[in-house]
């Protein structure tokens, strides 16, 4: 066997709005974490017999231009339509590290989501070419399927067939891998999106909601409808890391386990949750990373750098013998490999994040929330460029104190409105509707859930920044303290450079294309077309 068929397989495990929960981070925290809670021995286990990374943030909180940018190493802006979520265009001229394996012999093959909503659906891993889903793909709505059928047949062998459906899948595409190929997998869960069934992760996984009392953020109401909906997504993100076990269980089997570099993260925060996903703050951009290569990285090291997922594309082809290209950010592969059991290098990294438009008519006109961000070990910065728009989405109503809290299933009927082809509009729209949204809404204008309601739906400034030491929970912003007037300018500096020397639309072009056509109003007709249809973006032909 030559040293080329010797390169290492490449499994990125890859959900849908998974903040950063998972057990193995409970050590890194307080008493009251979260994370405590939440049972995760496969995710566990990789960080134990690999790296795991304690400050890892996705470039964008918002799947579509999140996974443009780790798919193609460079930043959503520069991925042309790639850089919204409705609207989503895939320009098949960017190079992306799944296809650049592929041409350099790697057998690839995907599982569920890895870029979409967007036209054409996956395509930057090849698109239903590459689509392993002949066993189904109910694990998206895993705990509607399960709840459904526990009565019957009870819990466990309701999740079993879950799990089943994510085993054949993926044995499915270790079948079709040609002998002495190596192989790149991405499996793509997303149910950790919503909507998931209410009051699951008490029946399905056991997890206790009022165990949450006295440990949720600051700015989230401590309330059990609040901690009911925290709690079922935490139940998902038990299922997911079952489905990591099965994965690892399958190479394990094949002989594969330890010639494989498996990575493990989301794509960003939790949904539905205020300041969360759409939003740069912590909860919304920050994400479980973890990674296992025997021989490679340490057992049980520890990464404290702030990074960015976009670095996976140019760490993966790296990792494969493979020369990153000259336009993707730079590679941690040095971080993963390196002798050392800890890494942290000091407070001068930081990773830039930013969003343009999510839901398509959040806001009149279509119009994007644009912002930007520079994330360091102590501080968060934030730029807003467009300070007058709401950045959750327009309130249709909402911002009105006066009104009564019985009208509000009206008030979110007559704030919904029916565009050219489907219904795509309702009060707050870029944040997903759950019973935690409702909550809020419902008691906007109590005296104790006003403070918190205005954080998360209000006008924000054109400048925020956060010291993350003083202030873990981003509530008070020091934009315009005095004493923090140097390390403003400092982070606005150097935020603005990598602007500049990326060439990012919303500095460089004098009207800049997220204001213009088609990054805004209604994307074009053959967008929805698969959806009216009760179709994806491009339908596949499972293998």
């Amino acid at each position: 066997m030559n040293e080329r068929q010797k390169r290492p397989n490449i499994v990125f495990l890859f959900a849908d709005d998974w903040g950063r929960y998972a057990g193995a981070y409970s050590k890194f925290e307080g008493d009251n974490s979260i994370n405590q809670l939440i049972s995760t021995p496969n995710f566990d286990r990789i960080a134990g017999e690999g790296a795991i990374f304690t400050n890892a943030h996705v470039p964008v909180p918002s799947c579509t231009p999140c996974r443009s940018s780790i798919l193609s190493g460079t930043y959503f802006w520069e991925t042309g339509l790639g850089a919204i979520l409705e609207g989503a265009r895939w320009d098949e001229s960017i190079p992306t590290y799944p296809l650049l394996l592929e041409e350099s012999g790697y057998h690839i093959g995907h599982t569920y989501k890895v870029w979409s909503p967007g036209k054409t659906e996956n395509a930057p891993y090849g698109g239903s070419r590459t689509r392993y889903e002949s066993a189904g793909n109910n694990w998206s709505i895993f705990s509607q399927e399960a709840t459904k059928n526990a009565p019957e047949i009870g819990v466990d062998n309701a999740k079993e067939i879950l799990f089943d459906e994510t085993r054949n899948n993926f044995l499915s595409f270790l079948e079709d891998v040609p002998e002495g190929d190596p192989f790149c997998y991405w499996w793509g869960p997303v149910n950790t999106h919503r909507p998931w069934g209410q009051g699951s992760g008490k029946v399905l996984w056991g997890l206790d909601p009022d165990q949450l009392k006295g440990r949720m953020p600051d700015f989230l109401p401590d309330v059990p409808e609040i901690r009911e909906d925290f709690n079922d997504y935490l139940g998902e993100v038990q299922a997911i890391d079952a489905g990591i076990g099965i994965i690892l269980e399958e190479l394990e089997k094949a002989g594969e386990l330890d010639n494989t570099l498996v990575v493990v993260s989301g794509d960003h925060g939790i949904p539905g949750f205020p300041r969360a996903k759409c939003n740069l703050y912590d909860i919304g951009s920050q994400v479980t990373l973890a990674a296992r290569w025997p021989g490679k990285i340490k057992a049980g090291k520890v990464i404290e750098n702030v990074v960015s997922l976009m670095s996976l594309a140019p760490t993966f082809l790296e990792a494969a013998g493979e020369q990153p290209l000259d336009n993707m950010t730079e590679s941690i592969l040095s971080l993963l490999i390196s002798d050392s059991e800890f890494e942290y290098e000091g407070n001068g990294e930081y990773v830039i994040l930013g969003r343009e438009r999510h839901v398509a008519f959040a806001r009149s006109g279509g119009l994007p929330y644009p912002s930007r961000a520079i994330r360091t070990k102590n501080y968060l910065y934030i730029r807003n460029f467009e300070p007058d728009r709401w950045p959750i989405g327009d309130p249709a109503g909402f911002e009105n104190t006066e009104s009564d809290p019985e009208d509000m299933d009206d008030m979110l009927i007559a704030a919904s409105q029916w565009g050219e082809r489907r219904k795509f509009r309702n009060a707050f729209a870029d944040i997903d509707t759950g019973p935690t949204k409702y909550w809020m809404l419902a008691n906007r204008n109590a005296v104790e859930v006003r403070p918190k309601f205005d954080l998360a739906f209000g006008k924000r400034p054109g400048e925020e920044l956060y010291d993350l030491r003083k202030d873990p929970h981003y509530l008070k912003n020091v934009a315009s303290d005095s004493d923090y007037t140097e390390i403003r300018n400092s982070l606005s500096g150097t935020l603005l450079t990598v602007m500049e020397e990326h060439n990012d639309p919303r500095i460089a072009e004098e009207v800049c294309r997220f204001e213009r056509s088609p990054y805004i109003g209604s994307p074009a007709a053959d967008w929805y077309e698969g959806e009216q249809n009760g179709e994806t973006w491009s339908p596949p032909t499972p293998r």
